[in-house]
């Protein structure tokens, strides 16, 4: 659908506790664990952790 040129796009994000899915119009994009100060994504294959001092590290491989 458009919209003033752009186009409209549907996005939603649901919790399930540690669960995090991230779903779109095409279906599920992706999936997100986090647990405590670790995180890992499951369309990047990347693990996170947040640091205190407003830092993080994330994994910069699969």
């Amino acid at each position: 659908m458009k919209l003033g040129g752009g186009n409209l796009r549907y996005r939603k994000r649901l919790s399930l506790g540690p669960l995090k899915f991230n779903i779109t119009q095409k279906g599920l994009s992706s999936m997100s664990i986090k647990l405590g100060f670790w995180t890992w994504n499951s369309r990047t294959k990347k693990h996170s952790i947040n640091l205190p001092g407003g830092l993080s590290w994330y994994s910069n491989s699969k």
